[in-house]
């Protein structure tokens, strides 16, 4: 009798939309668990190089919260390409300019960097206020 580790197929995945509501959350701990999701690490049928996870919609993400002295000293580097190109910015700039790239930059550092990565960065979804546009999906509501 041959036993093998059975290995999941992209069309054994049931994907499912999840809205998280991000308020009053601590920035990395809300990040770790997003990526879990994305990368589909609560599934059973979870295998490392095949795509297996939720599509997130993330709601509120201009109330995250970062705790100690990080609002001021985390600093969020960007290069331009050129020579002197590079720009930085403190973590409560970057909250009050553009609220949804935290949480993004902050998950996609914990996703891979492969194409698999790149893949699964597109399937999360990051709106400031408490609504958005993806109701057609009917996503269910995660508690963290």
């Amino acid at each position: 009798m041959k036993k093998y580790t059975y290995s999941a197929k992209r069309a054994d995945n049931k994907e499912n939309w999840c809205v998280i509501d991000a308020k009053d959350m601590v920035l990395g701990r809300l990040a770790s668990q997003v990526a879990y999701r994305i990368r589909g690490k609560h599934n059973p049928l979870y295998t490392p190089h095949v795509d297996m996870g939720d599509w997130v919609v993330v709601i509120n993400a201009d109330k995250i919260r970062l705790t100690g002295n990080k609002m001021d000293k985390k600093t969020y580097y960007r290069h331009s390409g050129y020579m002197g190109g590079l720009k930085s910015e403190t973590a409560k700039e970057l909250l009050e300019k553009k609220p949804e790239e935290i949480l993004k930059r902050a998950v996609r550092g914990m996703l891979p960097k492969n194409r698999l990565g790149r893949k699964l960065g597109k399937k999360l979804f990051v709106y400031t206020g408490d609504q958005h546009p993806h109701a057609a999906q009917k996503p269910e509501v995660v508690e963290i």
